[in-house]
């Protein structure tokens, strides 16, 4: 009997070593508000989803000079403490060089225009000292996660006479930082990748490999250049010869920041499966708020963090298992029946509000369809896709060409040209000539655009109306939280309707006379009603609502803007039309 029991045990002990090895060695999260309190909630959940890796980002730490003002550097080294007490064993703050040249002593600046001689010894032997002396305002912190692409001073365009290239300069710089952090102090060194085009990706990984010191690591996104639900996995993850981590949007910054519903496992699963198995990806990091008290810990839209650390567990796993998992676990079995398909429809709501025909046309989530350029080009995941197609459900069920179909239709003329970033980021599409300098905006084009939001708002009214069904399964509190999420994830898909509808109809409108039809006079007199019904739907909803770099409050005034502009002032682009 003893020797059967010493077998059960040797095997469980055993059984657990296997399946602690077999999980990824960094198992991450990314805190990036300023809020103590909320910070705290997040950091006493982290034991339970055996986070092993914390980052301290954006409205803590950016940059490692902003530690020098007292009040930020008492909050970050409180929680870096905090954050060890809780057990976590790495933790990292960020930081972004070169600076902004005007932070370098003139003595260095003897380059062509006033540009840093990155051949003087002596520049080097300062930023180190500098470095050094940094880094002793976070004493207990464990490491940094540096981006060297794209920042203030950008290294590739600093003088060289040694370093012939753009890569060259990037990586003498990350050398030298690994040289305090790694090398001399004995912590951890991640470099985060950022880019804009696939030709800048390739400086990046050129950059990489003049890297001497084997000791940094990689952090990468999950998709390329941002966050969007239409981009693709990034290609060049795992590519790389050096341990890298994931880097995951949990908080949704460009699809809802958590104000709104964000309750989809199969988009995580859908990236996280391919990415884990990728040679060189060692782990994941996750984003757990977007600033101010949007924290993911402790609502509903905690599910995202949920799904990475079951799947990362257990990759048989699917997201109807996890979505009942984590809400019979938080609501209850009796919950589980009416709140799992109102979760699982969040997805098809914000890609149908959010976004339109395949792009993102939310200004990090906020309405604004005009003047946000970026949604015409930058942000378009044609950039990343080939052929650059999209498969448009939600009642619209056709296939269009990112650029041909869906930019030439819904950019404004002005962004197509030298206004917008196509030419720099994009080139071959002004040169394929992919997109036209005129306005294109059509009713085909329209009636996709309301048969979209239409079906966003449908899907938010079911989901809301599931989860009122929950109510009696539900405590007070519980109840409540989820009931309001899910309500203004209706208002904003009402919101998205009334604008798009409005908005794209007028640059009909303003076309001229001969496309001023009667159906459009009535779909748009419907739509500006219902922008000012909206908004004052919104000046009157009186429950909290979370705050973080999206007002979802301030989009009230958005929908009035344009409800002025449509009816009384008109877009001067446009000729100031009016709608009469």
């Amino acid at each position: 009997m003893k020797k059967l029991l010493l077998l059960a045990c040797f095997t469980l002990i055993f059984h657990n070593y296997l399946e602690s090895q077999s999980l990824p060695q960094i198992r991450g999260w990314n805190i990036l508000s300023d809020s103590f309190t909320d910070d705290l909630v997040t950091l006493s959940a982290a034991n339970t989803y055996n986070i092993n890796h914390l980052q301290l980002s954006h409205d803590l730490v950016m940059d490692l000079q902003e530690l020098r003002d007292p009040k930020r550097q008492k909050l970050v080294n409180d929680l870096i403490a905090e954050a060890h007490k809780a057990g976590i064993g790495e933790v990292v703050v960020w930081d972004h060089a070169l600076y902004n040249l005007k932070y370098y002593p003139d003595q260095f600046k003897t380059g062509p225009a006033n540009t840093i001689d990155l051949d003087n010894p002596s520049f080097w032997d300062w930023f180190r000292s500098d470095y050094r002396n940094l880094m002793s305002l976070v004493p207990d912190a464990d490491g940094v996660v540096l981006t060297f692409i794209e920042t203030g001073a950008r290294a590739e365009n600093q003088h060289s006479l040694k370093l012939k290239t753009g890569p060259e300069k990037l990586a003498a710089v990350v050398d030298a930082v690994a040289e305090v952090v790694c090398d001399e102090m004995g912590k951890q060194l991640y470099i985060r990748t950022f880019a804009y085009t696939d030709a800048e990706y390739l400086n990046t990984i050129g950059c990489i490999g003049h890297i001497r010191n084997d000791k940094v690591r990689l952090m990468m996104k999950e998709t390329p250049h941002d966050f969007f639900l239409t981009h693709p996995n990034d290609k060049y993850a795992g590519t790389i010869k050096r341990p890298t981590i994931m880097e995951f949007d949990a908080c949704n910054e460009f699809n809802g920041q958590g104000v709104v519903a964000n309750t989809w496992p199969e988009y995580i699963i859908r990236r996280w499966s391919d990415l884990i198995k990728r040679p060189n990806v060692m782990g994941y990091v996750a984003r757990t708020d977007r600033y101010g008290d949007t924290r993911l810990v402790g609502t509903p839209n905690e599910i995202l963090l949920y799904t990475l650390k079951r799947y990362t567990e257990d990759q048989t796993l699917t997201a109807d298992e996890i979505r009942k998992e984590f809400i019979t676990t938080r609501y209850g079995q009796k919950a589980l029946k009416p709140l799992s398909p109102a979760f699982k429809m969040a997805y098809e709501i914000a890609s149908s509000s959010f976004y339109t025909l395949g792009t993102n046309m939310a200004n990090h989530s906020k309405l604004d369809y005009d003047p946000y350029k970026s949604s015409y080009g930058r942000h378009v995941s044609g950039k990343w896709l080939d052929p650059p197609v999209v498969n448009v459900k939600h009642n619209v069920n056709r296939q269009f060409h990112y650029w041909t179909d869906v930019i030439e239709h819904l950019s404004p003329a002005r962004f197509k040209t030298s206004d917008g970033p196509l030419l720099e980021e994009a080139p071959w599409v002004v040169e394929n000539k992919w997109v036209t300098p005129a306005e294109k905006m059509n009713e085909e084009y329209l009636r996709y655009i309301i048969a979209e939001k239409r079906y966003g708002v449908k899907q938010a009214e079911k989901a809301l109306k599931l989860v009122t069904r929950a109510k009696k399964y539900m405590d007070k509190e519980s109840y409540n939280q989820v009931y309001n999420l899910f309500l203004r994830t209706l208002i904003t898909a009402r919101a998205y309707e009334a604008a798009a509808t409005s908005y794209f109809g007028y640059r009909i409108w303003a076309q001229g006379e001969i496309y001023r039809t009667e159906w459009l006079r009535e779909i748009m007199n419907e739509a500006l009603k219902n922008l000012l019904i909206i908004a004052e739907e919104i000046d009157n909803y009186s429950e909290k609502v979370p705050r973080g770099q999206w007002n979802w409050r301030g989009d009230a005034s958005t929908l009035r803007e344009y409800h002025e502009l449509i009816t009384k002032t008109g877009w001067k682009e446009y000729g100031n039309v009016v709608l009469k």
